[in-house]
């Protein structure tokens, strides 16, 4: 009769993820989000008025970087083990 393996290994048969990563998922997918709506808007109302607020300090270096902050919490939500 053949011996089945060991399962009480590092394969335990839990889930990858718990609830406490989708919690941080929802986070980071919230943080890529608000970056997205602060990137967004600042058209010319015009097409021969040039509208300077298009480069503004919020739409060229914060919503960037919350968008790569948020990918970046994002990959820690998934590597996190609890």
């Amino acid at each position: 009769m053949k011996k089945f393996k060991d399962l009480s290994g590092p394969n335990d048969g839990r889930m990858a993820l718990t609830t406490k990563n989708y919690v941080l998922l929802l986070i980071g997918l919230c943080i890529i989000v608000l970056g997205f709506v602060l990137m967004a808007g600042g058209g010319s109302d015009s097409p021969d008025g040039f509208n300077y607020a298009m480069f503004s300090w919020r739409r060229i270096t914060l919503a960037p970087i919350l968008v790569i902050g948020g990918f970046a919490f994002e990959i820690f939500a998934i590597l996190k083990r609890f």
